[in-house]
């Protein structure tokens, strides 16, 4: 059965109602060297709201700020029908060290710009958006609270963070009577599937909805690339996605197989690459809402054709093996034979999900 954007989902272990495809705005703007001017990014805002979307996200360093300012602008006159997630930490001022980080006076600092670029009063969900080692997890938690009791944010979540940070904060934020942990955002795709080993069965446990970016492995699983991007990375030009993805690397021989393979199994289907690699991140029940990154809207009209994909056995099977990952240590020990035997013999034993 197919699905549509208004076939709403709970986040997490919330009773906020999301889309399963959120609308990702670092398209929203120029200044990154790709993106949508203003004029395209309003059709990509629209097409993706009148077909029954209302996940929109962003962050405060997006564009240099223009991805909130636009969708500020856009947003006007229908905010209360939209769930806007912004994040915070990223360095906002170069040279400032207290401009970025989790801390709290670059968290309250940093949501106070966001909700004035934003035009709003209160952020539907707040993500911090990047790590750093070096504040105290309370001190976090508490400057997510205060804002939610202040009724600036709310929603708080988390991305990019190890699984047993999020897991801790999520413990203790239920033990203090904080605010809890509704979602968390990670990198997740056919390319890089490491948040299954540890970070997706957490959000699982724990109650986190999870919202993954670049579900196309920055464009990588859509068919633009070749062989021949291996030995000449640049040749989309310096400051372009592909020149960008190649600094990253993504191009690998590993990775282009698995864009091959969804080729091979989109033509198939009659469907797009794009289509399948969005559909596939969406057979996983550990996942909330994909956020999609569309520059035009071509791109995200293809894009919304992956909620109406339906893989047969064979075409995940296939799609699951070229992009298989090692679990690692304790996982793949967890699940060999050796431990089997020594912790159940030939009983059969069904757990409960």
């Amino acid at each position: 059965m197919s699905l549509t954007l208004d076939t709403y989902r709970l986040l997490g272990r919330s009773g906020l109602r999301v889309s399963p495809l959120a609308l990702g705005t670092a398209t929203f703007g120029t200044e990154w060297g790709w993106g949508a001017e203003k004029d395209e990014a309003r059709k990509l805002f629209d097409t993706y709201v009148e077909r029954g979307g209302n996940f929109v996200d962003t962050a405060n360093t997006y564009t240099d700020g223009s991805s909130e300012r636009l969708l500020g602008e856009f947003a006007r006159g229908r905010r209360e029908s939209l769930v806007l997630a912004t994040k915070y930490s990223t360095l906002r001022r170069p040279g400032d060290p207290n401009s970025g980080g989790p801390h709290r006076k670059s968290l309250f600092a940093s949501v106070e710009a966001s909700l004035r670029r934003l035009d709003t009063d209160y952020l539907d969900l707040l993500y911090l958006h990047v790590w750093d080692f070096t504040t105290p997890v309370e001190e976090i938690l508490r400057g997510l609270d205060d804002l939610v009791r202040q009724g600036k944010v709310r929603y708080v979540a988390m991305s990019n963070v190890p699984a047993w940070e999020v897991s801790r904060m999520q413990a203790i934020a239920d033990l203090r009577g904080w605010s809890p942990l509704v979602a968390l955002q990670i990198e997740y795709n056919l390319v890089n599937r490491a948040g299954e080993r540890d970070l997706i069965p957490m959000a699982r446990a724990i109650g986190l909805g999870v919202t993954p970016y670049s579900p196309l492995a920055g464009g990588l699983l859509t068919g633009k690339y070749r062989g021949a991007d291996l030995t000449a990375p640049d040749a989309g030009g310096a400051g372009t996605r592909k020149s960008f993805n190649a600094g990253l690397g993504l191009v690998t021989e590993r990775n282009l197989a698995i864009a091959e393979a969804v080729k091979q199994v989109a033509a198939e289907l009659d469907r797009t690459p794009a289509q399948v690699g969005l559909a596939w991140t969406l057979q996983n029940p550990g996942v909330t809402a994909p956020i999609i990154g569309a520059r035009t809207p071509a791109q995200l009209e293809d894009n919304l054709g992956a909620l109406e994909v339906a893989f047969t056995a064979s075409h995940l099977a296939r799609l699951e093996e070229v992009s298989a990952i090692e679990l690692g240590y304790p996982h793949d020990a967890l699940a060999g034979d050796h431990l089997r035997r020594v912790t159940r013999g030939d009983m059969v034993i069904e757990a409960r999900r």
